[in-house]
């Protein structure tokens, strides 16, 4: 593996980053939306194996206090190899001074706790498609 980092969205192809969101269990979001998503996001992070893009990741942020952690995604035939560990330790670094806050697939919460992320008791979430996501098991 030829593991290479970027952080800035230029020349990333969003049909692949859409298809990759998708591999990896997160919702399908149109590569038009995922491209404005991401470059409305003060943090990105892009992982490749070469140049096949393995792991993306994103954050927005207030940058002084507050920081939110979106679309971890790895693809799956790359996770249990340390990507998510670059993706969440990329993003993290940008905003020292932050709390962090992030959703996590139902099942994956024990990859966070790694990486010093708790459960929340007072977390709460408005979702556009709200039946979705309860169905999903994210919300009650």
């Amino acid at each position: 593996m030829n593991i290479n980092i970027k952080f800035e969205a230029k020349g990333i192809d969003w049909n692949i980053v859409s298809s990759l969101l998708g591999a990896a269990g997160l919702s399908g979001t149109e590569p038009e939306i995922c491209k404005r998503a991401f470059l409305g996001s003060q943090a990105t992070v892009f992982v490749f194996d070469n140049d096949k893009l393995i792991g993306v990741s994103r954050a927005i942020s207030d940058c002084v206090k507050q920081a939110a952690i979106y679309d971890v995604a790895v693809l799956p035939e790359y996770q249990g190899m340390g990507i998510g560990r670059i993706l969440i330790e990329n993003i993290t670094n940008k905003f020292p001074s932050c709390n962090f806050i992030l959703y996590s697939n139902p099942g994956k919460e024990d990859f966070y706790r790694k990486f010093g992320f708790r459960l929340m008791k007072t977390g709460m979430a408005k979702f556009v498609k709200a039946d979705r996501m309860q169905e999903r098991g994210f919300t009650e």
